[in-house]
């Protein structure tokens, strides 16, 4: 079994079949027998055996499309499966199913998952089809991501230096921070396809040369595009949205606090009423960019009534001074922000990271900042409704970290792809070992399916719909993308430990990519879990 093994597609779709109907049966198991909440270690490894299953359709497509193709989709399918045995394994009454339940597919798996056709895959990483539009997209990206951030890369990892401010000045020229601003706002969005294939293709190409100074960065105006678009006034949208497009305006998100995450129902930060705006009190944290950024997109309490929860939460857009370094303090003057009665404080401190480094975050307290009435989300009709308005902001942030960490994977496979070839041991090469080719061969696999359930999350946001498969996209690749970041990091050996080698970079950042936009275990219980559940009701 190897490179000359005929890839066979109706039986690949056959064992997703057979996978689908275990997580299926897995669902209504969990839904008679008392929910995600009371089994979290079984909804949560059924939450990614589904997202898994959802990859498996996108690579089937995928696989039709040509042989080389077909290989790779039927490497895939025999992966997910080959993952998903151990789940199910001694588990069965849980998972609501007897112990032949995959046993139909294991000709399929043995014949795809074999060492020496995964091995075969190892220099093929096959055809992304992209349409024209996308590929000079790809292209445009890809070309500024190796002439102004990589020569700079590990500088500002190494240094935990701020990211150079002709960064942001160029990804400006060439559109990044308009990808989703309208055209009628001075933005480059038409809508449709174009803007959500856009901004992932642009996503991935810029994290291949880094996570923090480039795929990050373009995150925090679309956030805060996405929240004015849903909820902001005319005027608010004529105001913010052509300031950043161009990057005049750069935002930073201020929405977590130290005892709330995942949870933003409990936020705690206040908005007191004023003459002519609003006075903020509270601490935030992880707020990524927030020294350098020119305003925060900050939630706040604006109704005491905690039992109103997430009603009585509003957004506001905080202008403040601009900062750098790994700290900042500023006090406003009297007639600071349209008529700040002057006092008021605002306070960042640097949260050191192992990765992720160089947009740096901060836990910022605010002490009577003052707002004014023009800078609340929607106006008064905005006011309790800041919740949704975050919410729409960060709709997809999700899709969006997916293309980061397929960024993050298709730099660690370079990498160890070239190291392999490069390294000789015991006389040879390492490439020409089976255990590396093996490696790279599954690193390959993963990331194109990775990439090609990206394209079709994509497609189905564009519609209005997919908020579950940007959910599953998220679980699944940022797991995968741990796998091959390491796997890439063991292929260097020693080197793979040292600074002196990028791919020791890639591994600390691959692995913050299940911690934000949703912690894996939050987004599983809490999301995918429940809305499964609640098909299956």
């Amino acid at each position: 079994m190897s490179a000359l093994t005929t890839p066979d597609l109706a039986a690949a779709t056959a064992a997703v079949d057979a996978a689908a109907d275990v997580v299926d049966s897995a669902v209504r198991t969990l839904a008679a027998t008392g929910g995600a909440d009371a089994h979290q270690v079984v909804a949560y490894d059924i939450a990614h055996a589904a997202s898994a299953v959802a990859t498996c359709r996108s690579m089937l497509d995928y696989g039709a499309r040509g042989d080389l193709e077909a290989r790779l989709a039927c490497a895939f399918v025999a992966d997910a499966i080959g993952e998903l045995v151990p789940r199910v394994f001694g588990r069965e009454d849980s998972w609501g199913v007897g112990p032949d339940a995959l046993d139909a597919t294991r000709s399929f798996v043995a014949t795809y998952r074999s060492p020496e056709f995964v091995a075969s895959l190892a220099d093929t990483p096959g055809p992304r089809h992209l349409e024209g539009d996308f590929e000079m997209v790809q292209d445009a990206f890809r070309r500024f991501a190796a002439d102004r951030i990589s020569p700079v890369a590990e500088h500002i990892h190494r240094t935990n230096a701020d990211i150079p401010e002709d960064i942001i000045e160029g990804l400006a020229e060439i559109g990044a921070f308009g990808l989703s601003v309208p055209i009628e706002y001075e933005g480059f969005s038409e809508g449709g396809e174009s803007e959500y294939i856009g901004m992932v293709v642009a996503t991935e190409e810029l994290t291949r040369a880094s996570l923090g100074a480039g795929g990050a960065l373009i995150t925090r105006p679309e956030i805060l595009t996405r929240a004015l678009l849903f909820g902001g006034t005319e005027q608010q949208k004529k105001e913010w949205l052509p300031k950043l497009a161009t990057a005049e305006v750069m935002p930073a998100v201020a929405v977590t606090e130290p005892d709330y995450g995942s949870d933003v129902a409990g936020v705690k930060v206040s908005a007191t009423r004023t003459d002519g705006g609003w006075l903020i009190n509270g601490v935030k944290t992880w707020c990524t960019f927030g020294a350098r950024a020119d305003v925060l997109m900050l939630l706040a309490r604006t109704n005491p009534d905690k039992t109103l929860t997430h009603r009585g939460l509003s957004l506001f857009i905080v202008p403040k001074p601009r900062g750098e370094g790994h700290g900042f303090a500023f006090t406003q003057s009297a007639g600071d922000d349209g008529g700040a009665p002057g006092g008021g404080k605002m306070e960042g401190r640097a949260i050191d990271t192992i990765g992720y480094r160089g947009m740096h975050s901060y836990e910022i307290a605010l002490e009577d900042w003052f707002v004014s009435d023009a800078n609340l989300v929607g106006g008064e009709e905005g006011l309790g409704r800041g919740f949704y308005a975050q919410m729409a902001g960060f709709e997809n942030g999700r899709l969006q970290t997916a293309a980061r960490a397929v960024g993050v994977m298709q730099a660690a496979y370079e990498a160890a792809h070239q190291y392999a070839l490069d390294r000789v041991v015991f006389g040879h090469p390492i490439a020409e070992y089976q255990l590396t080719q093996q490696k790279l061969g599954r690193m390959v696999v993963l990331i194109q399916a990775s990439r090609q359930f990206m394209y079709e999350v994509a497609r189905l946001m564009a519609r209005g719909e997919g908020l579950l498969e940007a959910s599953m996209i998220k679980a699944y690749v940022c797991k995968a993308a741990e796998w091959v970041a390491r796997e890439a990091m063991q292929i260097h050996g020693g080197f793979g430990y040292a600074e002196e080698y990028s791919v020791s970079r890639l591994y600390v950042d691959a692995r913050v990519l299940s911690i934000f936009e949703g912690a894996d275990e939050t987004l599983c219980l809490k999301v995918i879990a429940r809305r499964l559940l609640e098909s299956a009701a």
